[in-house]
């Protein structure tokens, strides 16, 4: 078949009508499938049933160090649970915050601290003179965007390229505005591109000169052991950003964040930070008044649950192996469907949750809304982007996670009929 923009208007017009056919047959199915968050199927929640029943008697609620975890206190961690998140975070234990039970938290709160307290004697943020501005790498994470919304920072945005966010604006903006005070990261398998930052992106982001003394990289690592493949040559790798601030002479610049949401049970996990022994002080100093410690049994249960690099690596292996099919098959249908005809583009990550797809401008709203009327909800239209508001209205994250095979091949040759039909009629628009 010919590309839908090298048609004719006559040619365009006879395919959306059988488009619109093939749509009414779907809309007759009366689908129900919800494709609209990254959430881990009940496969993969069922590897982690032996959480529940790790402990079963007193003797087993002690940590190593002989902390009856029962109890009040250790507000950093347990040193199994520091270890634990070391994997994750690439650091050393003592570098190490372990905190409740969601980094999404952990950032929100990091956040309120730089508001109320500035960052290591710096004046508060919310004491400023003026707007408080962050850097938001598009597309990107919309609860990132939720956070800085909800506190009245300014969000600006910045392109994401194959190797991370454009460092040619970063550089810019980062050192010549002094209300510029940080920039969200996904360093690995980003959210929603499936993009790792390369070496010299984040060399670049630890030694660039900022306007702002106390700017400071959010450094969401939340997809750093998610690899769809278990050959180490399909896997993506990350330079660590709390070494690279180091070499630079930043060493305080940087705030890594973590868990254990997709690897074991979202809202029952383990989150943590990783910082600079100075910001660590700080936020502990802080942190004092707001807590005497986290669920300690529960950072137990999953130190014992996956006690070694190699315990946690099969653990992701037979992740993987539950959600790479599913990724497979985002791809061959996409390009069955919608190969050639240039209306779309699509990535095709070897790791994270999502694939980023972005149809021809204009469209995505309509493509969502669709979808929605024959009974597969998607991510909004625009969530990938501050405010919700994608300037070219191209982009949909894709979650092919929480759904089976069957039912995922169902919402994506739905998903296809969708892009095609709100491609057509916008060409026929023009």
């Amino acid at each position: 078949m010919a590309s839908y923009p090298k048609m004719s208007a006559e040619e365009r017009a006879a395919e959306l009508s059988e488009v619109r056919a093939r749509y009414a047959a779907i809309q007759a199915m009366r689908l129900s499938l919800n494709m609209a968050r990254g959430k881990p199927a009940p496969a993969q929640l069922d590897l982690s049933t032996p959480l529940l029943t790790i402990l079963q008697a007193r003797e087993d609620c002690f940590s190593e160090d002989g902390t009856d975890c029962r109890n009040y206190g250790v507000i950093d961690g347990i040193p199994e649970a520091k270890r634990l998140m070391t994997r994750l975070l690439d650091d050393e234990p003592g570098n190490v915050f372990v905190f409740g039970n969601a980094s999404l938290t952990i950032m929100h709160d990091a956040i309120a601290r730089c508001l109320d307290f500035g960052c290591l004697g710096s004046a508060p943020w919310s004491a400023l003179d003026g707007p408080v501005r962050f850097l938001c790498p598009v597309p990107g994470y919309d609860r990132h965007f939720a956070i800085l919304e909800q506190f009245g920072i300014e969000m600006i945005p910045v392109p994401m390229t194959a190797t991370g966010p454009d460092m040619d604006e970063v550089e810019r903006i980062a050192g010549s505005d002094e209300s510029v005070k940080g920039i969200w990261c996904v360093p690995k398998y980003s959210n929603p591109t499936g993009i790792t930052y390369s070496d010299e992106t984040v060399r670049r982001l630890a030694k660039m000169a900022c306007a702002a003394a106390d700017f400071r990289i959010f450094w969401d690592n939340a997809y750093c052991v998610h690899h769809l493949y278990p050959e180490p040559e399909l896997q993506d790798s990350v330079l660590d950003i709390g070494i690279a601030c180091m070499e630079a002479g930043n060493p305080d610049r940087y705030l890594k964040f973590a868990s254990t949401s997709k690897i074991t049970f979202p809202g029952a996990g383990v989150a943590a930070m990783a910082a600079s022994p100075a910001n660590i002080a700080e936020a502990k100093r802080l942190c004092g008044a707001q807590m005497i410690g986290h669920d300690k049994l529960n950072q137990l249960r999953h130190a014992r649950f996956l006690p070694s690099e190699e315990a946690l690596a099969a653990h992701m292996d037979a992740q993987a192996d539950i959600i790479r099919p599913k990724f497979q098959l985002v791809e061959r249908i996409l390009d069955e469907e919608l190969g050639g005809l240039e209306i779309a583009s699509w990535t095709d990550p070897r790791g994270g949750y999502f694939v980023s797809f972005d149809g021809l401008p204009g469209t995505a709203a309509r493509t969502v809304q669709l979808a929605k009327e024959a009974g597969v909800i998607l991510t909004d239209a625009g969530a990938t982007w501050p405010y919700g508001m994608d300037p070219k209205d191209a982009n949909i994250r894709i979650a092919p996670t929480m759904p089976t095979l069957e039912e995922l091949e169902q919402a994506m040759v739905a998903f296809c009929c969708c892009a095609k039909m709100a491609a057509l009629e916008a060409l026929e628009q023009r």
